[in-house]
C-alpha cells in the first residue's frame, strides 16, 4: 500500500468509526454487499415475491437513515433498516447477535440466547416463520423480510457470534493503520477504532470503494455495487458447497464464533486471553475490560488485514448466497 491510499484510508476509516454506531455489523457498504450479491442469485419467483412484499409496505420516508446512498432498489435498500428502526424498538437490540463466550466449541445455542431479550438465531427463526405466512399483515411480511436480509449478514460477521466479556470486540481498542484509538465515551469507556469496528467496517474500507458517510456520491455507490459483483464472482464456483445443505442458523453461528476465534482474536499481534464469562452492560464493566486492554497497545496493519481481508471477503459472500438460498427456499 503506498503511503497517500494509507493515509486517505486512515482518514476516512476513522471517520466513519467515529460517526457510526459500534454494533453496526458491516456498516453501509458491508450490508449492501452482502443484499447485492443475494439479489443476484434469486430466482424469478423469489425476485418478484421480494420487490412485491417491499413495494406493499415501503421503508416510512420519516425514518432517519444512517445509510443515505441514493438510487439504490428496495431490497438493498432494506439491508440497512434493522439498524435504524433499533431507535424505535429498542427491544430489537439483541437481535443482531450472540454472545457466545470465547472458549466454547460447541453446545445448545440456546443457552446464549436469553429468552427474555433473544438472539440473533432465534430472531432470523421467528422472521422467517412471519415471512413464510400469507395470512400476516402486509407490513409484518415486509419487515420481516428487511430483518431477515440484515439478520442474515449480521450472523456472518464473526464478531457478531461472540463476545470475551468485551461485547464482541467492541471494548478492545486498536490502532488500524496507525490511527490510535481515541475515547468515544467517558462513562462506558468505549474506544474508537476497536476491533469490532474493524471488521464491521475498516477492512471492507480497504477494499471496497471508501464513502463519505452519510452521503456518497452516485459514483461511489455504483462502485460499490460493482465491488459486490466482484465479490460475488470470485466465490461463485464455491456457492453450491454453501447452499446445499438446509438452512440452519445455529450453525452458521457457532460457524462465526469458530472463525472469530481463529482470525479475529486468534491473528492480534498480543493475544488476549479468554476471560472467565460475566454479565457486560459497557466497556467499563469487568474490572474495566476497555481499559485493560487498551495497555495490550494492539497496533494492527498490513499483517492482520492481510490474514483477516480474504475471511471477511468470504463472510460477505457467504450471506449472499445464503440468503438467496433461503428466500428461494420460501419461494421456490
Amino acid at each position: 500500500m503506498g503511503p497517500r491510499r494509507f493515509a486517505v484510508v486512515c482518514f476516512v476509516v476513522f471517520g466513519f468509526f467515529a460517526a457510526a454506531p459500534a454494533t453496526r455489523a458491516w456498516g453501509c457498504e458491508g450490508h449492501q454487499i452482502v443484499a447485492r450479491i443475494a439479489e443476484n442469485h434469486l430466482n424469478p419467483h423469489a425476485a418478484k415475491m421480494s420487490r412485491q412484499i417491499l413495494a406493499e409496505s415501503p421503508i416510512d420516508p420519516a425514518l432517519s437513515r444512517y445509510c443515505k446512498q441514493p438510487g439504490l432498489d428496495a431490497f438493498i435498500d432494506s439491508s440497512t433498516w434493522a439498524d435504524d428502526i433499533r431507535s424505535s424498538r429498542p427491544d430489537t437490540g439483541n437481535w443482531h447477535f450472540i454472545d457466545i463466550p470465547r472458549g466454547v466449541s460447541q453446545g445448545d445455542w440456546r443457552t446464549y440466547c436469553p429468552p427474555a431479550t433473544s438472539c440473533v438465531v432465534a430472531a432470523l427463526a421467528a422472521q422467517v416463520q412471519i415471512l413464510r405466512d400469507p395470512t400476516a399483515a402486509a407490513a409484518a411480511r415486509a419487515d420481516a423480510l428487511r430483518y431477515i436480509i440484515h439478520f442474515v449478514g449480521d450472523i456472518h460477521q464473526p464478531l457478531h457470534d461472540t463476545t470475551n466479556n468485551d461485547m464482541g470486540g467492541n471494548c478492545i481498542p486498536v490502532s488500524f493503520f496507525g490511527q490510535a484509538p481515541m475515547e468515544t465515551n467517558l462513562e462506558r469507556e468505549s474506544y474508537s477504532p476497536n476491533l469490532h469496528g474493524v471488521w464491521d467496517t475498516g477492512l471492507i474500507a480497504h477494499f471496497a470503494p471508501p464513502q463519505d458517510a452519510p452521503a456518497p456520491t452516485p459514483q461511489q455507490v455504483a462502485d460499490e455495487l460493482a465491488e459486490a459483483d466482484k465479490i460475488d464472482g470470485a466465490y461463485r464456483a464455491q456457492m453450491p458447497s454453501w447452499q446445499v445443505h438446509p438452512t440452519d442458523f445455529a450453525a452458521w453461528a457457532w460457524e462465526g464464533h469458530a472463525l472469530a476465534e481463529k482470525y479475529a482474536y486468534g491473528r492480534l499481534p498480543n493475544k488476549v486471553a479468554i476471560e472467565k464469562p460475566r454479565p457486560i452492560e459497557s466497556c467499563a464493566d469487568d474490572d474495566h475490560v476497555s481499559m485493560r486492554l487498551l495497555r495490550f497497545g494492539e497496533q494492527l496493519g498490513d499483517p492482520y488485514e492481510n490474514a483477516t481481508a480474504p475471511v471477511v471477503r468470504q463472510q460477505l459472500a457467504t450471506a449472499g448466497a445464503r440468503l438467496a438460498a433461503l428466500l428461494n427456499s420460501i419461494w421456490p
